[in-house]
């Protein structure tokens, strides 16, 4: 067991917002705010000044590379990455090979978490088997194994039929649907958002609409079932339109984005940088701050990395031949304070989309500085710069986006049920 630990001299990130304070841990769980009792012998006495101590941030959306693609990523190397980033818990999406299909591998994937010491990993399982959109999974084994959700990652379930189906027995068990929301027909051949910029390119263009057809689609379907749903990475202004008018109706809708949406545009692709494509693809700038005003205003639920580990032989080839996706671990948080910064959102806003919302979203104890609770912690100081260099980022994926930037919001320590894991 980790020796006792009292931090000092920092602010504290609690659910009533930030306030100076001191937070004593002891075997792995905070102890305390503050030592009434003293300073217990052994204790380990760590002061910031202007830094501030913040529950470890829940991940609710990241690949992993493992099983079956280590040459990208591997679970050990995915987290290291997320150590370096305040991340502490990871919610992991089943687009492995084989697809987390099976209940050994929910219990693998768990486990494996459990081997690194530093990470907590909870599984998704596939929506339909093999991630395929055929044949739904058999939910109830692998959620009675340890999975969070179900969904079919980067891949759409296409059949309205299917998803309709998939719902209904996801609800009898009291889960969720996770919905890549992109008409794949739409999409089909696609590489950049359709617009002004694609064709001047000389890319494949897939409508922002795609992103919107299928969110007005599934919400029908979610009234209908009365089964909750969930949108992830989403995108554009009018899918945060529909999903914000779904929830003042009553309907079970939740979802998420990720930090290339409201800190990029589509003007990223410039220069055919295959590091800036994703799935769905970058946006227009007002759909950016479509995104942002939904972070505001509560429509989306949390900010997650959406890490996509991708090595070069996926990159380094012609824009649309290349494979979608970013590494997301490491920035995570600095590129969501950057809106802290632009006073876009507050700390409180910004932090609780990383951490408490993410967990409540995902029903465990976590995300929160609570008296007892497990001490999973992220120090970071929020003035501290640091610039992205693709190629020295901890972790085995090295394809960002944001190679070259510099940010503010510099991790000094994470700590793993009290033992430090970063730092």
């Amino acid at each position: 067991m980790a020796n006792p630990l009292l931090f000092r001299k920092i602010m504290l990130a609690l659910p009533e917002g930030l306030c100076s304070g001191e937070l004593l841990v002891q075997d792995g769980k905070i102890a305390d705010f503050g030592a009434s009792q003293g300073v217990p012998d052994g204790a380990e006495i760590i002061e910031a000044e202007g830094a501030i101590l913040a529950p470890g941030l829940v991940d609710i959306r990241a690949s992993l590379g493992e099983p079956g693609y280590e040459y990208r990523e591997t679970i050990a190397s995915a987290a290291q990455a997320a150590a370096a980033g305040g991340i502490t818990t990871i919610a992991v999406l089943p687009d492995s090979r084989p697809a987390i299909d099976d209940p050994a591998l929910v219990r693998l994937i768990a486990s494996r978490g459990e081997e690194t010491g530093t990470v907590t990993l909870l599984p998704y399982a596939a929506a339909t088997r093999g991630c395929l959109g055929v044949e739904l999974a058999e939910y109830g084994l692998l959620k009675t194994a340890g999975a969070v959700a179900f969904t079919d990652g980067t891949r759409a379930i296409a059949s309205a039929r299917l998803m309709r189906r998939a719902l209904s027995y996801a609800s009898g068990f009291g889960a969720v649907i996770v919905q890549h929301p992109e008409d794949p027909e739409l999409a089909e051949g696609g590489a950049a958002t359709e617009g002004a910029r694609a064709t001047l390119m000389g890319l494949p263009g897939i409508p922002a609409a795609a992103e919107a057809i299928m969110v007005a689609r599934d919400l029908r379907l979610a009234e209908l079932t009365g089964a909750k749903i969930h949108f992830a990475h989403i995108s554009t202004g009018e899918a945060c339109a529909l999903i914000r008018h779904a929830k003042d109706r009553g309907i079970r809708v939740t979802c998420d984005t990720a930090p290339p949406y409201f800190d990029l545009n589509e003007t990223a692709i410039g220069d055919f940088r295959t590091y800036a494509k994703f799935s769905p693809p970058l946006r227009a700038d007002a759909d950016r701050l479509a995104i942002l005003e939904a972070l505001r205003d509560g429509t989306i639920d949390a900010i997650a990395s959406d890490h996509q580990p991708r090595d070069a032989d996926d990159k380094r080839v012609p824009f649309a031949e290349a494979a979608p996706g970013g590494a997301g671990l490491v920035t995570l948080l600095a590129v969501t304070l950057a809106q802290v910064q632009a006073k876009t959102l507050s700390m409180a806003q910004a932090l609780a989309l990383l951490t408490s919302r993410p967990a409540n979203w995902l029903g465990i104890e976590a995300g929160i500085l609570r008296k007892g609770a497990q001490a999973d912690l992220c120090l970071f100081h929020p003035e501290r710069s640091w610039q992205v260099e693709a190629g020295k980022l901890p972790g085995k994926a090295q394809n960002t986006p944001f190679d070259g930037r510099a940010l503010e919001g510099r991790v000094l320590g994470t700590w793993k049920a009290g033992r430090r894991v970063f730092g």
